[in-house]
Parts: C-alpha cells; structure tokens; sequence
C-alpha cells in the first residue's frame, strides 16, 4: 500500500468485534435502517401508485412535479439540517425531519386534489432531505470510524427489500385498501422506528461539549447560514423549472434548460466544499464524484426497463427485474467493500465501481444501438449496481473520515446535495434528449440517453485518484 493511501482505508483495529448489531449499537442500527427503509419504501411506492393517483385526483398535468419537487425541496432540507447539526449535534434535525417526513405522509394520505397533493410531496421531500443528513451525522457521531464501511453497507441492503416487495405491497394495498393508505399506513411504523433510536439521541453530545455535556470556551458556536439557506432554495426552484423545462418545445427546449442549469451551478457553489466544482484534492473530489455517479446511474436506470418494454415487449413486471438485479447487487457490492475496508482504499473501490458503471451503460447503449439480446442490457445493468455499491458507501465513510466535528453537517449536507442534483439535472437532460431524437425512431432516443449518463461515469472514474486526502503544504 502506498503512502498516499495509506489514510484512505479503514484501520482493522478499529472496527468493534460485535460490528453495527453489538452491544451498544443494536437498537440504534435497527432504529436507522427502519427509518431507511420504511423512506424507501416510501420513494418506490409512490412510483406503483402514482398512476392511480393521478387518475383519482385528475392530476395528469402535474404528474412529472409530483416527482421532481421532492428532490428539489429535500435540497433545503439538507442545509438546513447539515446547518444545524453543526451547531447543535444531530438530535434536533432528526426529529424534526421525521416530523416532516410524516407530516408530508399525512397531507398527502389525506389531500383532496392535486395541488394539495403535491404540497404533501414538497414537505416530504423536505423531511426526506434533511433525515438523510441526520442520520450521517449520527453515524458520525455514535460509531467508531471502523464501523463506517459496516453501517452504509447496511444503508444500502435497507434498500433491497423494499425494491423487492415494495410495488407489489403498494399495488395490494392500493387495491385493497385504497391507494391513500400506501402513505398513512407508514405514519405508523415511523413512530416505531423512531423510538428505536430514541435512546441513541440522548448520548449524543452536541459538537465540542465536554463531558458534562456543556460546549468548551475553546469552540466557537457555528452561527446559522441563512444565506446557504437562500441559496439551497434558488438551487431548488431551478431544479424545477429544470425539469418543467425538458418538455418545452421549439428553442426553448435548448435554451431554457441551459440557463436553469447555469442558474443551479451557481447556487450551488456555496452549498459545497470550495473548489468541489473545480474537482479539487481530497472531498471536494469525493463529493464531486458522487454528485457524477448519481448521474450517470439514476439518469440511465429509469430508460433500462423502457427499453426492455418498448423496444422487446417485456411486460412491466418482467422489466422491472433490471431494477432489482441492480438493487441485489448494489447490496452485495456495498457488503464487499465493507469486508475489504481495511485493504481496499477509497480510491480504488470508486475507481473500480466506476469502471463497472461504464461497462454497464455501455452495455445498455449496445443493446439498444445493435438490438442486442435484452439479457445483456439486463446483465450489464447488474454489473452497474455492484460498482455503485463499490464506490457509494466509500464517499460516505471518505466525506465522514475527512471531516471535522464541526464540519460533519456541512459535508454530510454536501454529499447529499451532489447526489440530488446529480440525479435530478442527468434526468432532465436525458429527458431532452429523448424528446430531441423521438422524431429519427427506433432505437435512436435510448442510444442518445445511454450515450448521454456515460459521460459522467466516464469523470468518475476519471476523478478516483483525486479523492485521496491531499498531503499537508500540497495544494491543487
């Protein structure tokens, strides 16, 4: 092992022998991965149901916002709890997110129309946003660094089951029950999860306290930002006329896109660390490369079973499976990066996952430019999910591992901005250009989205070497 990689693994004595499910970490690691799952349970079966809504609420024309608008929202939601938690320590922006979050279930179980709808969506996503910055900063906060790799991994497999069963729940309930009770019916199980980490909260201490509890005359108290606050909101409102703007006809299908993108670039240069958008040494290339990840991987995932059902006749169930092929091995990659924390650096997992997730889009892009067999797109997307479950837990534990105690909510913030906006501007973009090549046929629009997400993966891989941890006096 080199020297310079040397501070970009996890060292083995660290790593506590019971793991994330020992004594002292159970219920607490219970309590996260709840709440982790029952949010994605959540984000995946409003996807199922979404359709039905729509046709009870007669709310076609705000369709695409029901989906765009939380990932806009959560981006306030990640200031504003990445903010707090510098100040005061993670508890607070917990509780509140999860009162958002079901405060949003609850508006949205219940609303009349779609207006009211959507506004449900928009304090979800809020809630949503700033939970995941909390929890960040809890791990931070109550696990030794050599538990990191363990507890992202576990992040990660809280998503398998609910990308298994989560639609066919939505879909029974929705049948059943009536599609409101997909969203009220968690309400309940929230409240059961929070009270697992509950007790977790109360050992906490906030940034800087000494024993007692009581901050040190050494800090200074972190003031609030309510100018990133603005900003998190600029960058939100241009998320949405973003994604309002890919279904524009004419020069403004070109042109306002552009300038809602060059808008949300520069809202979000302070919501990151400096020099992140200049793919600087260290995390500004940690967040950097994950924010292009996300990209490259949500901007392609949701055109593989479109593929599969347009272009091969696969019915929705069968084209789905993609999806959870993915998911399955995003799990299993996430599990062997967490095993080999202690000998695979942080550069080299996302390099090599960022390699598989080339390999992956190009495989996409083959099968639908040369009517390939649909299992090779399926396989290759597999593939895809096992990189990103090398590289994703890794810019999590590298962002934690190269932050202070009062920069942990900044970062962690950070990192979950990039991954929104990632996903977010690589959505609009290939729905730009699926519209743009619509009118050449047949397999044109899919080759041009596939072409299109290899891009970011391409400076993923490109940017792996620059998150390592730059030496002292060396600057870039």
């Amino acid at each position: 092992m080199s020297v310079d990689e040397e501070d970009s693994v996890v060292p083995s004595a660290q790593v506590s022998p019971g793991g994330i499910l020992g004594r002292g970490y159970r219920t607490v690691t219970l309590g996260i991965c709840a709440l982790i799952v029952l949010s994605a349970f959540e984000a995946l079966a409003v996807t199922t149901v979404m359709p039905t809504i729509s046709a009870a609420l007669n709310g076609a024309a705000l369709y695409a916002l029901a989906f765009a608008g939380p990932l806009a929202a959560g981006v306030v939601g990640m200031v504003a709890a990445g903010n707090w938690s510098d100040r005061e320590g993670p508890r607070g922006p917990l509780y509140a997110s999860v009162v958002l979050f079901t405060a949003g279930l609850a508006v949205v179980g219940t609303a009349p129309d779609m207006a009211v709808f959507l506004a449900g969506r928009l304090v979800e996503g809020l809630g949503t946003g700033a939970l995941t910055v909390a929890l960040y900063v809890v791990v931070a906060r109550a696990y030794p660094p050599g538990l990191h790799p363990q507890i992202f991994a576990a992040f990660a497999a809280c998503w398998v089951v609910p990308s298994l069963i989560g639609p066919l729940v939505a879909g029974l309930i929705a049948q059943t029950l009536g599609w409101r009770w997909v969203f009220l019916g968690v309400i309940v199980l929230v409240a059961g999860a929070l009270a697992m980490v509950v007790p977790a909260m109360a050992r906490l201490r906030t940034p800087g306290a000494g024993a007692d509890g009581r901050g040190t005359a050494e800090r200074k108290p972190v003031p609030w930002e309510l100018g990133r606050l603005g900003w998190s909101l600029l960058a939100a409102v241009a998320v949405l006329a973003l994604n309002l703007l890919a279904d524009s006809k004419g020069p403004l299908l070109w042109a306002g896109p552009a300038a809602a993108a060059v808008v949300v670039l520069l809202a979000l240069r302070p919501l990151l660390p400096r020099r992140t958008l200049r793919s600087g040494a260290g995390l500004p290339s940690v967040i950097l490369s994950r924010g292009l990840a996300s990209g490259a991987f949500f901007g392609a995932d949701v055109y593989i079973p479109y593929l599969l059902t347009v272009r091969y006749g696969f019915p929705p169930l069968a084209a789905g499976l993609s999806v959870t092929a993915s998911g399955v091995c995003w799990a299993g990659g996430s599990w062997l990066q967490s095993r080999l924390a202690a000998r695979l650096s942080h550069a080299r997992s996302v390099r090599f996952g960022a390699l598989l997730l080339c390999l992956a889009i190009a495989a996409a892009g083959a099968t639908a430019a040369f009517a390939l067999v649909p299992a090779t797109a399926i396989a290759g997307w597999a593939v895809g999910g096992f990189g990103m479950g090398l590289m994703y837990p890794r810019t999590s534990v590298a962002t934690l591992e190269y932050s202070t105690v009062e920069s942990q909510g900044f970062n962690s913030s950070a990192l979950s901005i990039a991954d929104s906006i990632g996903a977010s501007m690589s959505l609009a973009a290939t729905a730009i250009v699926f519209a743009a090549f619509a009118g050449l046929g047949g397999a044109w629009p899919f080759t041009g989205c596939f072409a299109l997400t290899i891009l970011p993966a391409l400076a993923a891989l490109a940017l792996a070497q620059r998150i390592r941890r730059p030496r002292p006096g060396v600057t870039s």
